[in-house]
């Protein structure tokens, strides 16, 4: 019964809680003990909050357990201190937060000797994060009385756990006058400055990529919270920092100093992207007052920073750090390309994007360096590597496209972004039409892609591979001919393509009235698709239903169509269609009368659709036999009459009842049952003919040939009480009542039919 069973909802941590000697691992047992924590249990709250306890729960997240404790147990406790310490509940948050004795025994993990235990750390990082979030002022007012705090946890910053406290410092902080107290108290522990130090060929690599990684979260989070923050009058101090010319000069330094490493220029270059960021994709749907995401003004002075150092990336571009050869799956490459390459192309890429009045320094002197020149080197020569492919596409989208949007977002551009199509002349637009030359000129883009297409055909012809490179070469040749038709440089672009040599100017007309445009045909997908619907796959061809399954795909074509601003008008309605219909009453009539249903198709299409038409009708409609019986007329049912009384006889799966003054007559007995497979109604019609006939061969019953039992002398043997009293005294009926009848049962399944004989 339901009430034998235990369904008491107390737990059992309250048994535990009576008991005075109860100590804090008993009660951490509990599987439910964080639930009623979280539940705020009053008397497991009073437990915990004792002086004793706290300071138990703290040393545990803060102490190294024993060594010669099960290593699925070691970590139990301490991981439960630090569920207990963070659940979010005001009672211990407010005892945290209030007592410096816990404040200083959390602090104290700070002070034990490189390495810390990463799980340790990262019990130590949630608890002081959670009480910067929920208790600011007491945990900002603990930390900046301890003079060497930022020393210690970047002494630690190789623990990636130190950097989520660093980050709970920046962007946990409430209300925007306190951040900026905040920030301002960090930046004079020159956090920034020290920071960058630590990306230096001599530190180790883990150390050099958490302080990289810090540096780009850092800039991005304070981007973000000035755009969400306007109320502020001051600018962020750390962005700031980070932003001048003097620290991008010394993170360069730093990269570059004694023998490079490609830890330290990969690290470097991250923090150069985050800075060179003018855009941020969209994450959590904000966007500016433009209806573009986030965007970002760059600073000068960072390019005037980088400047200088050009040459040494270009170095870079020419010899890279030494890598040992590579087994891919298309043979050894000798050399490969290696991060640190691609990196310098992605910001390559990143300088050539901005539009910084500063822009113009970088463009010279990288047509200088001749730099676009060897990224289409190296484009070609690696033809597998689809990461430098698309890097070396943005940079020539970005000479040949300059974002007009992203030059109006420049203070001071003024008339700069009037007439994108027209740029007036100034220092910036002068570099870019060097740029533009610069590309057609010196590094003969027209040429190799000419060159590079008919080498591809070359060997594909010859039944080799397609180039890993003609997708992105595509979208290069497409952004020529988008940019020479229309854009703010087409007028150059033109110029520059009619002074070609002859010969490749007429081999570019080709190649863009048909090799070019076959592949954007090939390339572009119909979501509709016009003529006969192809089968999904070569297997439906050899289906028994090709037909079906050409529809279906046809259908699911149909139903992925892309939903357009005009799907409404084409698909037949509009708004004003069901607005007022007095006054639009012959709308739809007219739009109806509209409607061409005309077909205008050659006599030829037309006589081949009507075959296939009439082909598929044979198939699916099969044509009635006029010579056959129809099943369903409706004929005249002749019934009998006898004197007798209500009998019962079960035929042919069915009750038939006789009644005094008449009985159902159903014909002669036909003993032949149907063939295996044929079907037959109960509510056929009768049939005086004896003879076969094509209903017989169908399968439909004919009950006209059964023998009518009323009509026998001995008559049915029946389980009826009148009937056996008659049968009883009547002497002229003998042992013949008991004569068996047999007949069979007809049950029709879709595999067969089954006969059952009955006794």
């Amino acid at each position: 019964m339901f009430w034998k069973f235990d369904l008491h909802t107390s737990s059992h941590l309250e048994a535990l809680l009576d008991k005075e000697d109860v100590t804090l691992i008993e009660l951490m047992d509990e599987e439910d003990v964080l639930q009623e924590c979280k539940a705020q249990n009053r008397r497991l709250l009073l437990f915990l909050c004792q002086d004793q306890c706290m300071q138990e729960l703290v040393r545990m997240i803060t102490t190294e357990p024993p060594a010669g404790v099960e290593e699925i147990k070691r970590f139990k406790y301490p991981n439960i201190a630090c569920e207990l310490l963070t659940c979010d509940v005001g009672v211990i948050n407010d005892k945290m937060g209030n007592e410096e004795p816990l404040l200083e025994t959390l602090y104290s993990f700070l002070e034990q000797p490189s390495p810390l235990n990463p799980l340790l750390a990262s019990f130590f990082s949630k608890t002081i994060g959670n009480l910067i979030t929920r208790k600011t002022e007491q945990v900002l007012s603990f930390l900046r009385r301890k003079e060497g705090f930022l020393s210690l946890v970047l002494k630690h910053i190789d623990t990636s756990a130190m950097m989520d406290v660093l980050l709970r410092l920046i962007s946990c902080v409430e209300p925007p006058p306190l951040r900026l107290e905040t920030l301002t108290w960090l930046n004079e522990e020159k956090l920034a400055q020290r920071l960058v130090e630590l990306i230096h060929p001599e530190r180790d690599e883990e150390r050099q990529s958490n302080a990289s990684q810090t540096l780009c979260d850092i800039i991005r989070l304070s981007r973000d919270q000035a755009n969400q923050l306007q109320e502020m009058s001051q600018p962020d101090p750390l962005l700031t920092v980070l932003e001048s010319q003097e620290c991008v000069e010394q993170l360069l330094q730093n990269m570059f100093s004694g023998e490079t490493t490609e830890s330290c220029i990969i690290n470097g270059i991250q923090v150069l992207l985050t800075l060179l960021e003018i855009r941020r994709p969209v994450v959590d749907g904000v966007m500016d007052a433009q209806g573009f995401e986030r965007s970002y003004t760059v600073n000068s002075t960072i390019l005037l920073a980088i400047q200088p150092h050009l040459i040494h990336f270009h170095q870079l571009l020419l010899e890279p750090p030494k890598r040992n050869p590579m087994l891919t799956t298309l043979g050894v490459l000798e050399e490969p390309l290696g991060n640190t390459r691609l990196h310098v192309a992605r910001l390559v890429a990143s300088l050539l994007y901005t539009s910084s009045a500063s822009h113009a320094v970088v463009a010279q002197e990288l047509c200088r360096l001749n730099t676009m020149d060897l990224l289409l080197d190296l484009f070609f020569k690696y033809t597998w590597n689809n990461f430098l492919h698309l890097q070396v596409e943005l940079c020539v989208a970005a000479i040949l496209r300059p974002c007009a949007h992203e030059m109006r977002l420049q203070p001071g551009m003024g008339a700069a972004t009037e007439t994108p199509s027209e740029p007036p002349v100034t220092t910036e637009n002068s570099a870019h039409n060097l740029m533009v030359t610069h590309l057609f000129q010196h590094c003969h883009l027209v040429q190799r892609i000419l060159e590079a297409w008919e080498e591809n055909d070359k060997i594909q012809s010859e039944g080799g591979m397609r180039r890993g490179y003609m997708g992105h070469l595509t979208r290069i040749a497409n952004t020529v001919v988008h940019n020479l038709e229309k854009g703010p440089v087409h007028t150059q672009i033109s110029s520059l393509i009619t002074g070609l040599p002859e010969d490749y100017r007429g081999r570019w007309e080709t190649f863009v009235d048909q090799d070019l445009s076959e592949a954007n045909r090939r390339n572009t997908i119909d979501l509709i698709g016009t003529g006969n619907p192809r089968p999904s796959s070569e297997d439906d061809m050899e289906s028994p239903f090709p037909k079906e399954l050409t529809l279906q795909q046809a259908f699911s074509d149909y139903q992925i169509q892309q939903m357009t601003a005009n799907f409404v008008d084409q698909f037949g309605f509009n708004d004003e269609e069901f607005t007022d219909h007095d006054d639009s009453i012959g709308a739809t009539f007219d739009r109806i009368a509209e409607i061409n249903i005309n077909i205008d198709a050659g006599q030829d299409s037309v006589s081949a659709n009507t075959a296939v038409f009439e082909a598929c009708s044979k198939e699916r409609i099969q044509p009635f036999d006029d010579d056959e019986e129809d099943i369903w007329e409706e004929k005249e049912m002749n019934f009998a009459t006898q004197a007798k009384s209500l009998s019962r006889v079960d035929c042919v799966g069915c009750s038939l009842y006789t009644a005094t003054g008449w009985v159902a007559d159903f014909g002669e007995v036909n003993s032949k049952a149907p063939a295996a497979g044929v079907g037959f109604s109960a509510w056929d019609t009768p049939d005086t003919q004896p003879a076969a006939t094509e209903a017989e061969e169908k399968g439909w019953a004919k009950f006209t040939d059964f023998q009518p039992f009323c009509c026998s002398e001995t008559g049915p043997r029946c389980s009826s009480p009148v009937d056996s009293e008659l049968s009883a005294s009547d002497s002229t009926k003998p042992n013949q009542n008991r004569k068996l009848l047999r007949h069979y049962l007809f049950s029709y399944s879709n595999l067969g039919t089954n006969y059952i004989a009955l006794d």
